[in-house]
């Protein structure tokens, strides 16, 4: 079933009209929460669910991660990636929708990650609008759906690339900003190539192996 926005007062409506760090600052200081899931987020996001969502789930995999990181982080981007490229409304199965934390260990959290992230804001702005709109943006939907499948596949040394695609694409949609679509375009292709080299030289040194091994 699709998620249905809840009802958590003022500044849960006040976070859905703003950028995606005042929505996480209003989260982590709304006392009357225990705890913070990704269905709350959604619902203070709103319309603009699938570009917020995309970027916490692909923001972490740009850094350094203990190993099978990517998978799990993966699995979510697949489903909303799939959505996005098929012009869907945004869903997540309950068992990732209901994932949650204590409202102080994620105000801990994003009080590290909002000085960058507001960073990153400042720089963006409509523009090139076509570019986030249909049909471009069911193509990047269908972009990020691969970059996805890459992020949870158990390939060594791959994420970083992929992961910063998927964010500047998100970027773009959470503030219709063109620009960072382009951006997103160029670091996918270079992604795809750094990509296809690291598998070509694990199956060249698989091939080797398994040679040296018959003889």
């Amino acid at each position: 079933m699709a998620f249905k926005q809840r009802d958590h007062g003022e500044a849960e409506h006040a976070a859905s009209n703003s950028r995606l760090s005042a929505t996480l600052q209003a989260l982590a200081s709304d006392e009357s929460r225990d705890r913070i899931s990704i269905r709350d987020i959604f619902g203070a996001m709103g319309d603009r669910a699938f570009g917020a969502l995309m970027l916490i789930f692909a923001l972490p995999n740009v850094f350094p991660t203990p190993p099978g990181t990517s998978a799990i982080l993966g699995a979510p981007l697949i489903f909303l990636t799939a959505q996005l490229a098929f012009g869907l409304s945004p869903w997540l199965p309950a068992f990732i929708a209901n994932r949650s934390m204590a409202r102080k260990d994620f105000a801990t959290i994003t009080s590290k990650i909002i000085p960058w992230l507001g960073r990153a804001e400042k720089m963006l702005k409509p523009r090139l609008t076509f570019l986030v709109h249909p049909p471009v943006e069911y193509l990047i939907g269908f972009l990020c759906l691969v970059l996805a499948i890459v992020l949870a596949l158990p390939v060594p040394l791959r994420n970083i690339l992929p992961a910063l695609a998927i964010c500047l694409f998100s970027f773009a949609i959470l503030e219709r900003d063109g620009l960072f679509a382009i951006l997103g375009f160029i670091t996918s292709v270079i992604s795809a190539i750094v990509v296809s080299g690291v598998v070509y030289g694990i199956i060249k040194a698989l091939i080797y192996l398994v040679s040296s091994a018959l003889m």
